[in-house]
């Protein structure tokens, strides 16, 4: 993939993201894609491998922050790798707002995301 078609993948990525479009996002995932996501109990937080765990753990995060969107997000390429710096804003179904700072890691393989490796703030209040 050439730098722009990369850069213009992750963009797609996150507006599907803000639409809460599950079968867009998987469909811009290869099969055995990987999501690791902000927290867990490893050092790389919770691992999702494959469409159907990884659809489920990003429809897991809309259901938890229903007006979830990931806003700002500015992409960066460099061959099969990439980043995007974020800000995430939500509110949950307890009335809780959350916004923080994030970035995703991502490698890529024949033209989709093989893995998307997350990392945010901690905001304490």
């Amino acid at each position: 993939m050439t730098h722009d078609q990369t850069v213009m993948l992750m963009d797609e990525f996150a507006k599907a993201f803000n639409r809460h479009d599950r079968a867009a996002l998987v469909s811009m995932m290869t099969e055995d894609g990987i999501f690791d996501a902000s927290t867990g109990p490893e050092s790389f937080g919770t691992r999702h491998a494959g469409r159907e765990a990884v659809g489920k753990a990003f429809a897991a995060v809309w259901e938890t922050y229903p007006d979830a969107i990931w806003d700002n997000a500015k992409h960066t390429a460099a061959g099969d790798r990439g980043f995007s710096e974020w800000t995430f804003r939500g509110t949950d179904k307890n009335g809780n707002r959350v916004e923080v700072n994030g970035v995703d890691l991502f490698v890529f393989r024949d033209g989709k995301i093989a893995t998307k490796d997350s990392f945010r703030k901690n905001r304490v209040k």
